[in-house]
């Protein structure tokens, strides 16, 4: 992307508009970034990031540096303008300290500022500022470097100009605050994944990502060293000319294609930029992701409503015309179509009106309206000009439309009134007695033997155990009406009580908990991922609204005397014996003996659980059920999704993706059973 001429711009102070004062954003942080839990501390990032975004949206800028420090710093650079510095007639102090400490303070509101944006209208910067322990600011601009800093939202000092510079931009470097936020914990796979998004909506620019983060690594092998080292530990470059075309690849990456081409619409209508790309693959699962001036609006709004009605009405017109769907009575719905969809809508607009202040979801109402005319249009074109993926994308519709009205008459079949009411549950559930779902919890089980072990150990008052028997069914190539006549599956969804598809009622949910218990192997894992793929794909509210977790039995008993310990981790065994002055304990020394050489040695008895049937009921209970000393792993919607990807990976129809994996993976896989 090409810079403008920063002559020909008249972004300056008076495109700086001053609304009200900084101080309630400590006060109630939430109301401007979300809350304090690790989403609102990288919606900090975010802030500053999309600031540097608007700069290259509007032309100004194509590349982006953020760069993770030690201490928990954040720093981001562009290339943009650079923030005015001049005197600000309103405020009569300089422009930049305008921005960074007076709330509401931006060139987002009216003027030739920005055409347009995805900053908090100018609350970004100053929030971010209001929200750290300490802030620098550095501008780029009108021959100089100038520079100012700040403590919890105060500045330290006035705007001080510095060295001359060729250079123009922002530099943007801060710390959150510790009484702020009470953990400060950056993930790299979360700043990873945003800042790949922008930059494949913004094509043209190039988004630098560095962590210079401190690593410690003790260096155990060699005794004779002992210290530590600073890694600049990852870099990370994304540069995009294809846009969001390319973005829908990477989302498809191992899938199987039905439309090898994907549609690609742009189109701007009254000062409304819109850009659509989508394919369809083989899956049973929608991936939509929609964004209004690059920002991530998670429940949609009014673009994805324009979006889906065109998609509906124009694929159900297209097929009629062309004689592609059989029956007379059969038609395509909203669902059949969002079947293997994988879609990208980004509109942008000069005043975008967001539900919440964190953007969720976009209200503008004349948008709908403006995204339905452009994507009708656009995708009529597409289907008539490449026929045989047309025909590839109504044929999947029309098979999910057949699999409905199947898996219709086989819930109504398996999913009564009356198993929903409890009266026809599972023969192998042994229920609970409490009937308040916030108090209840499903265990499902891996095995008889442990699900034997679960029925004795668990508090027959709130727990409920539901063993698996048999082998899942492999969701990854399984329609809705072979799930609900699954074996294993059917079982489970009975028990619920919330119905599947598109009767499911969450208000008729039996359990607030439904906790996967399986062994902590190779079986164990493949289990899980088979369990949480499902409650991905079919029962996803339950997954967003934090109903599903994975339980956490110990891999150790370790006894001396009469103490008994259980460790969770290879971590906790090694402090656990440290603690007891037991060294030099080998693996092999666990698992291929009967522990007599160690008792002999060290006093100590340590047992390697393989299985959760090894427990008794008892310490099934102490350690894995009672709450209050279990450990259990809360799923949220991230770890479904991983656990799709790599479902998809392992278990999907694409052979090629599987074999890079297998291949770049099998040198790390141990104790291998054959």
């Amino acid at each position: 992307m090409a810079k403008k001429d920063i002559k020909k711009s008249s972004y300056g102070a008076k495109s700086i508009q001053v609304l009200e004062g900084l101080d309630p954003v400590r006060k109630r942080p939430g109301m401007y970034i979300g809350g304090t839990s690790l989403e609102g501390l990288h919606h900090l990032i975010w802030e500053v990031v999309n600031n540097s975004i608007d700069e290259a949206m509007a032309g100004f800028c194509n590349d982006i540096k953020i760069e993770l420090l030690p201490n928990n710093i954040i720093s981001v650079t562009d290339n943009g303008r650079g923030i005015p510095v001049e005197k600000h007639a309103q405020t009569k102090k300089s422009t930049l300290e305008t921005v960074m400490t007076v709330l509401h303070a931006g060139g987002k509101f009216e003027g030739d500022g920005y055409k347009v944006s995805g900053g908090l209208h100018g609350v970004g910067v100053s929030v971010v500022n209001a929200l750290s322990s300490w802030t620098k600011a550095e501008v780029y601009r009108d021959g100089f470097v100038w520079k100012q800093e700040y403590k919890r939202g105060k500045r330290l000092s006035a705007v001080k100009k510095g060295e001359k510079t060729n250079k123009t931009g922002t530099k943007i470097t801060f710390q959150a605050d510790s009484k702020i936020f009470p953990r400060i914990e950056y993930s790299w796979k979360k700043i990873l994944d945003y800042i790949r998004q922008q930059a494949y909506l913004t094509k043209g620019v190039r988004i630098i990502l560095e962590d210079y983060r401190k690593i410690e690594v003790d260096f155990l092998k060699n005794e004779k060293i002992n210290k530590k080292e600073e890694y600049k530990v990852k870099k990370y470059g994304f540069y995009f000319d294809g846009g969001i075309v390319s973005f829908v690849n990477y989302l498809n990456r191992g899938k199987e294609i039905k439309n090898k081409k994907p549609v690609y619409i742009e189109k701007e209508v009254n000062d409304v930029q819109v850009e659509i790309s989508l394919q369809y693959t083989d899956g049973f699962k929608e991936h939509l992701y929609s964004f209004a001036n690059n920002i991530y609006t998670v429940e949609g709004g009014t673009h994805v409503s324009g979006f889906r009605t065109a998609l509906t009405r124009v694929l159900n017109n297209y097929a009629k015309k062309n004689n592609l769907i059989k029956g007379k009575d059969v038609s395509l719905t909203s669902d059949d179509v969002r079947e293997g969809l994988t879609a990208v809508v980004s509109v942008k607009l000069k005043e975008p009106q967001f539900e919440g202040q964190t953007k969720a979801k976009l209200g503008n109402g004349e948008i709908k309206g403006v995204v339905l005319t452009i994507m009708a249009e656009g995708l009529m074109d597409y289907l008539e000009t490449n026929p045989k993926d047309a025909k590839e994308i109504i044929g999947k519709c029309f098979l999910t439309a057949k699999a409905r009205i199947a898996a219709r008459a086989a819930k109504d079949a398996v999913v009564r009134k009356g198993a929903l009411e409890g009266m026809t549950l599972p023969g192998k559930l042994a229920d609970c007695s409490s009937r308040k779902m916030e108090e209840s919890e499903l265990y499902i089980v891996e095995g008889d033997s442990a699900g034997g072990s679960a029925k004795q150990g668990r508090d027959r008052r709130f727990q409920a155990i539901l063993p698996l028997r048999g082998k899942l069914v492999n969701v990854e190539k399984t329609t809705l009406d072979k799930v609900v006549k699954s074996d294993t599956l059917k079982p489970i969804i009975i028990a619920l009580g919330a119905g599947i598809g598109e009767s499911m009622d969450l208000s008729k949910l039996r359990y607030g908990k439904i906790i996967i218990m399986a062994d902590a192997d190779v079986d164990g894992s493949h289990i899980r991922t088979l369990l949480l793929t499902f409650f991905y794909r079919y029962f996803e509210e339950l997954v967003k609204k934090g109903h599903i977790y994975v339980a956490q039995p110990p891999l150790y008993q370790i006894k001396k005397g009469k103490e008994v310990f259980y460790a969770y981790t290879d971590r906790d065994k090694d402090d656990i014996l440290k603690k007891m002055g037991v060294k030099n304990i080998k693996e092999s020394d666990i698992n291929e003996s009967d522990d007599s050489d160690v008792k002999k040695k060290t006093g100590v008895n340590i047992q390697r659980y393989k299985g959760l049937g090894e427990m008794n009921p008892e310490q099934l209970w102490q350690t894995t059920m009672d709450p209050d000393n279990r450990k259990m792993l809360r799923i949220g919607i991230e770890d479904a999704e991983e656990a799709d990807k790599t479902f998809t990976l392992l278990m999907g129809s694409e052979v090629e993706p599987r074999r890079r994996f297998i291949q770049m993976h099998a040198k790390n896989v141990k104790n291998l059973d054959i």
